[in-house]
């Protein structure tokens, strides 16, 4: 067997002024975030608070000690850094201007429910308060406090009958099976593959978090949430699970986003291209059948990054183990996004398009994408998925994340994951699994995998820089799992923000 190596560098992501560098952490503070510029003023963003009585001063607190310098006491400085506040490092003040508290009597009354009568009572208190705060000039993200009785809640879901409880459980040991067939996973893979193919459970169960997020975004004038835990805002070091300059990084860089600015974008990645996602995700109608819903996400460094709800498929409509889509669909999902990029760019049209898919492409997909060659002539369609594949090296480094290993010139295996030169670190308890990557049609694969790896730096939901998967599909991840909660007729919000 013929292995070849290729060590890809690492891909640059650009703050303010055209500073550039491999780590949020190291180019905020120099250069401040995309947008900004040396001569602009410190903006104040303006936050939203809902949370119990008990807990606002220390949410408080310790949202205002985020605008003053903490320091890191972790192991490694060169991972862990110092957070220099909000000014330096965000060229922004983070104020709470509007508070909401939650009656702590009705609070505890629900909680004495159970099943689905505590989910949905406390689903309407949150959502109610929420609700109260999208106002003309009112905050730009709500930070809503969950304690931990909340932040761990779900419940069967209730919508299901018996017989599609059962469907989905048959389902999900299916989902199992084929993951077992790539490899033994760890607990990490499974939530790791768990992105990149359609999960049962996401139907099976409500969970709290995902069904506020969803009741609240649909309403007029809504608002980003950003969920708050106590061991995100607690002082005391038994509580917290990480130093307070690395929560005050990681929620910063959260919020910053959520209010509507851009942290960093990837550099070198050209503006002209649009990357698509396409994901599949299980779904209940009204009429009462399971079906899988498709999901399109896309990203370009023109515009905010989007989402569309495809047609539904038949739970029947599958070969090899996976949902796919016909010709028509395909077609129509394509020519939406066309539309909807367009109406952000101007007018504009992509000069390449690259869709990224969690499975293999069907005929029929390659049918219906392939629609769009006459607009946009230069088209790449590329799978990513899970493997049982490991390489190890010798000495006690694993294989460095940006390494792409062919065998055979057929089979190729990105790591996404990995040992960090610059941290001098590998983040993760396991051996690296990477994702296997392939194209229909040929194409330079080299490149295909630098612009993977540039599109896994675009996670604004912490201050690290790096992700395992590309925006292109967690993004779609997050809006399938999301719409479990939405009605048939309802278009979830198509922006990046609602659903980190």
């Amino acid at each position: 067997m013929r292995l070849q190596i290729t060590r890809i560098q690492e891909p640059l992501i650009e703050g303010a002024r055209g500073t550039v560098g491999k780590e949020p952490k190291l180019i905020l503070p120099v250069a401040g975030p995309f947008a900004s510029n040396s001569d602009s003023s410190v903006k104040t963003i303006r936050l939203g608070l809902v949370c119990l009585p008990s807990n606002e001063e220390a949410i408080q607190e310790w949202i205002a000690s985020m605008n003053r310098l903490l320091l890191d006491d972790e192991t490694n400085i060169k991972r862990f850094r110092e957070y220099p506040g909000a000014e330096k490092a965000f060229r922004s003040r983070f104020v709470v201007q509007f508070v909401r508290q939650l009656d702590e009597n009705r609070f505890n009354l629900a909680l004495q429910q159970s099943g689905a009568q505590q989910f949905d009572e406390l689903l309407n208190l949150y959502a109610e308060k929420v609700n109260s705060l999208f106002i003309d000039q009112g905050p730009e993200c709500i930070l809503v406090d969950f304690p931990e009785e909340v932040a761990n809640l779900r419940i069967t879901n209730p919508k299901l009958t018996f017989a599609e409880q059962r469907a989905l459980t048959r389902m999900q040991a299916e989902e199992h099976d084929i993951q077992r067939e790539l490899f033994e996973p760890t607990p990490e893979e499974k939530r790791a593959a768990a992105e990149l193919a359609p999960q049962a459970q996401d139907l099976l169960f409500r969970v709290f978090h995902r069904a506020l997020k969803a009741k609240c975004m649909l309403q007029q004038n809504a608002v980003p949430l950003q969920i708050v835990r106590k061991q995100t805002y607690s002082t005391d070091s038994s509580v917290a699970k990480q130093s307070k300059a690395t929560r005050a990084w990681n929620l910063g860089t959260a919020l910053y986003y959520k209010s509507g600015n851009i942290p960093w974008q990837p550099h070198n990645l050209s503006s002209e291209i649009c990357f698509i996602g396409i994901s599949f995700h299980h779904l209940k109608r009204r009429a009462g059948d399971l079906v899988y819903a498709s999901v399109a996400q896309a990203f370009s460094n023109q515009s905010e990054p989007f989402a569309l709800k495809g047609d539904t498929v038949p739970k029947d409509q599958i070969r090899h183990k996976m949902p796919y889509l016909t010709a028509a669909q395909a077609d129509l999902l394509i020519q939406r996004i066309l539309s909807e990029y367009k109406s952000r760019t101007q007018g504009s049209l992509p000069a390449r398009i690259v869709v990224h898919k969690t499975s293999r492409y069907e005929p029929e997909e390659v049918e219906g994408f392939g629609s769009v060659l006459s607009q946009v002539p230069n088209c790449d369609l590329l799978w990513l998925k899970p493997t049982g594949f490991r390489l190890l090296k010798r000495g006690i480094e694993g294989p460095e994340r940006g390494t792409l290993c062919s065998v055979e010139e057929k089979s190729r295996f990105l790591f996404t994951t990995g040992f960090v030169p610059w941290w001098e670190e590998y983040p993760g308890p396991h051996i690296p699994s990477p994702l296997e990557i392939g194209s229909m049609g040929e194409t330079d694969m080299i490149e295909r995998a630098r612009e993977i790896l540039a599109l896994t730096k675009v996670n604004w939901n912490n201050a690290e820089g790096i992700g395992r998967h590309p925006i292109t599909l967690t993004f779609a991840r997050r809006v399938g799992t999301t719409m479990t909660e939405l009605e048939e007729a309802d278009d979830p919000n198509p922006l990046y923000r609602f659903y980190m």
